[in-house]
């Protein structure tokens, strides 16, 4: 089964977390410095924050994967669509080792889609998906 995942940048991260913790009934099952994270079941939702006070709000949507299987199919669909394309492969981002592409929707929205291996210490970086996209 499938989980969506969404990600907000937000200028504070202690007073994002108090909120989001009441608005959903839950503390974040994940908490790191500048992140946190929240794997709800209702809704079924990878929910995460990053502190950026330069740039707060939406950042990014996805696909959250339970096998390869799954993010195999997801894959092909997001290859199949007429959208930029990009594997990424295995990489560490948000303190997890995660294989993943993304895609972008005509919209400009970036998706992503992924199934996480294990947690890290390391926070990692992904792509700035739309300067790639402008590099196409």
């Amino acid at each position: 089964m499938k989980r969506l995942h969404v990600s907000f940048n937000v200028a504070d991260l202690d007073k994002s977390i108090a909120f989001y913790a009441n608005l959903f009934g839950a503390e974040p099952s994940v908490v790191r410095d500048g992140y946190a994270k929240w794997l709800l079941d209702d809704p079924r939702m990878n929910f995460v924050i990053e502190l950026d006070p330069e740039k707060t709000g939406f950042t990014h949507a996805g696909i959250q994967t339970e096998s390869d299987d799954e993010l195999k199919d997801v894959f092909d669909r997001m290859k199949s669509a007429e959208a930029p394309y990009l594997p990424e492969g295995v990489t560490t981002c948000c303190y997890h080792k995660s294989e993943k592409s993304w895609t972008v929707d005509p919209d400009g929205v970036a998706w992503e889609a992924f199934f996480t291996h294990h947690q890290t210490e390391a926070y990692g970086a992904g792509p700035d998906l739309l300067a790639q996209q402008g590099a196409e």
